[in-house]
């Protein structure tokens, strides 16, 4: 079973794809405080959600998403439809890395996607690349460490000692980067356990009410996955969500 279609059915109760909650979405969105006909691009944008709302709450602005994800767009599509943004919503099947946006964009995401670029510092080279100049803003979102992991948990999660920072050093890394960080929003424990539950059991449902294969590998990542979080990361991982502007 293909790692999109896993993520598709593990997020269909948290569409936002993060540990953030609908409250806290559009508070970020909202002190964006985007101009008139603002445009908007986010690179990895799954299902669209972060999209989606940002057309609801800036009913003239204008939007780019941008994925691999197939069930994704479908997703996106009928949401926007839903909410009535589909005339503004504009979806490229294309790599984040690969996509060329001609005209700048008053505001980029990339909300729990660096990985697409390489890491927080790559995102943040290529955002700059597609912002308006002076007044463009970038909300990212990226994991911190907590507190240090000690090198069985590295192991176990996969990840190199260098590969996160903790809080300050996450938003030290931004501002090296050439942005000045405007707002944030540090995701708290209820929020990680409500995404973590959500995807680990929403999945693990869809695999129940779907037997044969793909059932039974939707069951092994819904398993895999939870016993990743609550044995390796939970407690150590941190998610921060930044919004920057460049200095």
């Amino acid at each position: 079973m293909e790692r999109n279609l896993i993520s598709h059915h593990a997020h269909a109760d948290h569409p936002i794809a993060a540990p953030v909650s609908e409250g806290h979405l559009e508070r970020l969105l909202t002190r964006a405080k985007l101009p008139a006909r603002a445009r908007i691009l986010d690179l990895g944008c799954g299902e669209a959600a972060w999209l989606v709302r940002a057309l609801s709450l800036y009913p003239d602005a204008t939007a780019d998403g941008v994925d691999l994800s197939d069930t994704g767009f479908a997703g996106a599509a009928e949401e926007a439809g839903r909410r009535g943004v589909s005339d503004r919503l504009r979806l490229h099947h294309t790599p984040a890395a690969a996509f060329t946006g001609g005209e700048p964009y008053d505001l980029v995401l990339c909300v729990g996607a660096t990985h697409a670029f390489g890491g927080l510092m790559p995102t943040l080279d290529a955002v700059r690349g597609h912002l308006r100049p002076s007044s463009g803003l970038a909300l990212v979102g990226e994991g911190f460490w907590e507190r240090p992991p000690s090198p069985e948990q590295l192991a176990r999660f996969g990840a190199e000692p260098g590969e996160y920072a903790d809080l300050a050093g996450t938003v030290a890394r931004a501002e090296n980067a050439g942005f000045a960080t405007v707002y944030g929003h540090t995701s708290t424990p209820d929020e990680w356990d409500e995404y973590e539950w959500s995807w680990t059991g929403t999945l693990t449902r869809w695999a129940l009410d779907h037997p044969g294969p793909d059932g039974e590998a939707a069951l092994a990542a819904a398993r895999e996955h939870r016993d990743l979080w609550l044995g390796g990361y939970r407690g150590f991982l941190g998610f921060v969500t930044l919004l920057l502007r460049q200095s």
